[in-house]
This record gives structure tokens, sequence and C-alpha cells, in this order.
């Protein structure tokens, strides 16, 4: 009991003396620390467990054990959050979207370390996913918490779930910018004068802390070598648009195959299936083991002769149509590899399979380009850069984000302008297909997801049941009309709902409909309310998400519908007047200072 009156007298201490402002402050550097400290021990884990199992490997060959490994580390993972854990800790990204969308922005305690453990045990086993999701999820959670456990207001704990998400990036890749960048296009948190100071302190403590413990260094090693020329521009706009479509290609197998495996059921069918698909495409392709860096780095120094290391293709590594056929598999299989990983217990998200997956095809377009005769000649470490930032702007429609992201990765702030045709380029050409991110989808299918529009962005947050009005008095279909005028007199509305014995909507009755009888005994025993009730111009089922049922009441031009469940059974009525005011109830105590 000390303790507890101890902190909540700092608690009151601290409203007395500090202003809510700059405590969000103080709170926003504190989170900086935490996911900086989160994401150095992720990487070093990983690369520990890496180094463990594959440093003595063969080179000149292939090595049997990326048969096993792979699976014991989704075995493994699998195994601590189903039996430890005891919740979903996957798609980290998409979680936090929900939380952000929901105006909730709680996130369970035990993501700020289970996301961790499962994630290092995956990737340092081999499975072919990245550790930046799981990050992410960890520096969110740890945002959510330390905003909880400083009793801090809604409002406040979404933008420390930001806070903590953009001091994650910042800290794993030592790119504050992209950190913040991060957050506002792919979270869609909105940046306000409100939020940004919060949101930078967090990105730049992080990566601080990062440069302390790590080193200065770019996480990636890029010397550019070779200057970037104007008359190369048409091979950029080209490769722009190569990349939306190797995006498109990643998002909608990846989907596909997840639903796959969804439709499986039983967790040992998806570990089992899962666990076969993964160790087969790594002992073939032993780049696909772990997040890849090792290739990046390689490709972005123009170092491909040993690409084929520790696999069966070692013999080709000097030929070019070897090299390319080996890589072009590598492109096609990746998105497999990733979804068995995470399908099939493991724990990783698709930051590093993008990045992965970019440099690859940036290296392709540039290599199969200088072989055509007639052309210019294009740099294949350029291009393998820029590759990056294209297909990260694609996959995760964040074009900014592709940029900043793989200037600070790799300091190559001189292809700027590049970076960004690029970036462009596959964002609009993915845009036409697909027009949310592989992370939004599956809340834009149910209509959970927070958009910077901001009416769209209002009528996700309203709730369906905080608008549904259920003081309407139901009749019955054979009640007779002197029964119904019975009923009118007890109750104030001028709309009654008609229900069968099961509770199912007949109809309503209106009361101007029967206001010219209603007043004549003689016709109370004659006229039954089967007689006089209507169908409603429409019915709303309980599910419906505001921004639907705002589209029904503008098609139907009514002021009041009628609520329904899956079965037809009646549940209350919504009226536009009522949605009105909870739209500015709303609007006021959640975007209020935007």
């Amino acid at each position: 009991m000390a303790k507890v009156s101890f902190f909540y007298r700092f608690l009151l201490w601290r409203e007395q003396h500090i202003k809510e402002k700059h405590f969000i402050l103080l709170i926003s550097f504190l989170v900086g620390i935490c996911t900086a400290a989160a994401a150095i021990i992720l990487k070093q884990l990983i690369h520990f467990i890496q180094h463990l199992l594959t440093g003595n490997f063969n080179t000149a060959g292939a090595n049997y054990l990326y048969l096993l490994y792979p699976v014991v580390g989704i075995l493994l993972a699998g195994l601590f959050v189903k039996f430890i854990v005891r919740d979903d800790i996957s798609h980290g990204v998409t979680k936090i979207l929900y939380a952000i969308s929901q105006r909730k922005s709680r996130i369970k305690p035990h993501n700020t370390w289970s996301s961790i453990v499962a994630s290092s045990v995956t990737i340092g086993f081999g499975g072919s996913v990245g550790a930046e999701a799981p990050i992410v999820l960890t520096g969110a959670a740890i945002g959510s918490n330390l905003g909880r456990i400083f009793k801090m207001e809604q409002k406040t704990l979404m933008l420390l779930v930001g806070c903590g998400a953009a001091g994650a990036i910042a800290g794993i890749f030592k790119a504050p910018i992209a950190g913040l960048v991060f957050v506002v296009e792919v979270l869609m948190l909105d940046l306000t004068m409100t939020s940004v100071m919060p949101l930078l302190i967090s990105s730049v403590t992080a990566a601080t802390m990062s440069y302390i413990f790590t080193g200065t260094e770019a996480m990636f090693k890029f010397s550019q070598t070779e200057e970037f020329d104007l008359q190369r521009i048409p091979y950029v706009l080209l490769l722009g648009i190569f990349c939306g479509l190797v995006s498109l290609y990643f998002t909608r197998v990846m989907n596909r195959v997840e639903g796959f495996y969804r439709k499986l059921g039983s967790y040992w069918r998806k570990f089992l299936m899962g666990g076969v698909m993964l160790s087969v495409l790594i002992f073939l392709f032993p780049p696909l083991y772990g997040e890849g860096y090792d290739t990046i780095g390689s490709l972005l120094n123009g170092q491909f002769s040993h690409i084929m290391d520790k696999s069966l293709f070692y013999g080709l590594n000097d030929t070019y149509f070897g090299v390319v056929f080996f890589l072009v598999l590598i492109l096609l299989t990746k998105v497999f590899a990733s979804s068995a990983t995470n399908a099939g217990g493991g724990c990783g998200g698709i930051f590093a399979p993008s990045l992965y997956l970019g440099c690859i095809a940036g290296f392709i377009f540039a290599h199969t380009s200088n072989y055509f005769p007639f052309t210019i000649y294009v740099s294949e470490k350029n291009f393998a850069l820029l590759g990056m930032a294209g297909i990260m702007s694609g996959v995760m429609h964040a074009p900014l984000t592709g940029v900043f992201l793989i200037a600070e990765l790799t300091g190559g702030y001189e292809l700027f302008l590049p970076l960004m045709i690029v970036s462009i380029g596959s964002y609009l050409t993915i845009l036409m297909f697909e027009p949310h991110s592989i992370y939004s989808m599956r809340l834009a299918q149910k209509g959970e997801l927070l958009t910077h529009h901001k009416d769209k962005a209002v009528l996700t947050l309203l709730e369906a049941d905080s608008v549904i009005e259920k003081d309407f008095q139901t009749v019955a279909p054979d009640m007779s009309l002197g029964d119904m005028v019975k009923v009118i007199s007890r109750c104030t509305r001028n709309m009654f709902p008609v229900v069968d014995e099961r509770g199912v909507l007949l109809g309503i009755v209106l009361l101007d409909n029967i206001r010219n009888i209603m007043f004549r005994p003689e016709l109370y025993n004659r006229f039954h309310v089967a007689k006089f009730m209507v169908s409603a111009p429409a019915k709303i089922l309980i599910n419906t998400p505001m921004d639907k049922i705002m589209e029904i009441f503008d098609d139907t031009k009514a002021w009041n519908l009628p609520v329904v469940d899956e079965g037809g059974h009646y549940i209350g009525f919504m009226s536009k007047s009522k949605i009105f005011n909870s739209y500015r109830e709303v609007l006021v105590d959640n975007f209020s200072g935007d």
C-alpha cells in the first residue's frame, strides 16, 4: 500500500507542478529509450541465434540443416505463443491500426515482450520474415502501457502508441525521419502541432540510443560510385512501374496463401504445411533464410557472385543467366516463404521482405536492362537501392516512408530525386489495383479503418450501439385499431415497429398514416395493425459500418430506420439526428485542436 500511495502522490504532484503537454514530452522521451532498448535486444538475439546455427555452414554446397532449423524455429515460436502467451501476436501493424482506429489505443502488456521472444526465435532459426513489425508492435505496446501507468487520457494514449511505433522504426533502422513519416503514412495518425514534438522526441531519442550502442554507420553500407544521370529517368519510371507490379503480386499472393492456411483450421495442420513449405524453399534458396539483409548488403555493393553460396546452385555463380534465374526464383518464392513462416506458427513482419524483394527487383531490372542492345547503362547498385524504396512504397502504400527510410538506411541521399520517382511510380501503379495497403486492407474490409479523411474517421469511431434508440413501443400485427390508440396515448413517438411473436420485424406503423381514422371509435374493431402497417424504407443490420449506414439514409431520404439482427429480429431505431449529434460529440472529443 505504501508504494501505491507514493505513486498516486507522485501523480498528484505532477498534476500540480508539470503541465500536461510538458509531461507528454517527458513520457515520449522515456518511450524512445525503451523502444530503442527493445530494438537493440531483438536484433542482437536474432544475430546471436543465426551465427550460432549457421556460422560453420559449408559455402560450396547444400546444407541439409536448412531443412530442419526453420521447422524447429516456427515450432518453438508457435508453442510459446499457444501455451505461454495465449494470444494472437501476428499482424502487429494491423493490430496497432485497429487500436488507433477504435480510439482505444489499449495494447496488452504482454506485447511489450512477447513479440521480441517469438520473432527472435522465428527469424534466428531461419523464418523468412522481418523483425520490424514485431518491434513496432512492441514499441506501440510500450507507449500504450506507459501512458496507462501514468493515467493519461485516451487521446494522449493514441499519441503515445504512435510515439512507440516511431521510436521502434527509428531504433531498429537508425532512421528518425522514417519513424515519424511511418506513423503518419502507415498508421495514419494525424500530424498536428500537438503531436509532432512527442513523435520527433521518441524518434530522435531511439535513433540516438541505437547510434550509441551499435555505432553511427548506416544499417547498409552503400557508396555511390556512379552518379545518377538525368538520361536514366525513363528507366527509373519503368522501374517504378515494375516495382508496383511486383508489390501487387506480393500483396495478392500473400492474401491468398494466408486464406489457404486459415482454411486448414487445426494449428498442427498449419504447422506441418508451413514447416514443409518453408524448409524446402530455404534448402533450395538459402538467401531466403532469415531477414536476408546479407543479400541486400551484397547487392548494394555490386557483389553478387556469392549469392548462390550454401546452395545446390553453387556451380552457377559465374554465369549471367544462372544468377538472374536464381534471383527471379527468389523474387517469386519469397512471398510463399514469408506466408508459410507466419501461418505455420512463426512471428514476423513484411518490412524486411519488402526491402529484400525491392533490392532484388531493382538489381534484376538493371542487370537485365544492361544486356539489351542500344540501351544506356544503368547502375545495378543504384537500381537495387531504388527498388527497395519502390517495393516498400507499393506494399505499404507509403511513398514517403520508402524514400526517407531507404535514404537513411543507406546514406544514399544523393539519389533523392530517383528515389521519389520510383516510390511515386510504384505507389500509383498498385493504387490502380489495390486501394489499401497490405496492413490496412483487413480492417478496411470490416469498416474499422481510421483514415485521414475526417468525416470517414469520425463515422468509424461512432459505435452503432451508441446511436440505437430502443424506447419505441412495439405492436403486434393482429392488434386492433382501438388497442393501437391506447398504445399511442401512452407514447411520445410517432412511429411503432410491428413484430411477430418471435420478435421479427414485419413493418412499421406511422402515426401520420392513421391520423384520419384513429379518432373514429366505430372503426376501432374493424381495422387491425396488419391492415395499415407499411414496410420500412430500409432495414439496417446491426453490424453495418457507420459510413454504410449513412449511405442507406442518403439513398432512402429517411430520418428514422429500424435496426435488425441477421435473423430479422427487431432491435431498435436509428435516427439521422441522433447520429449527427453523436458525430459532433466525437468530433469535439477526438479531433479538437487538430
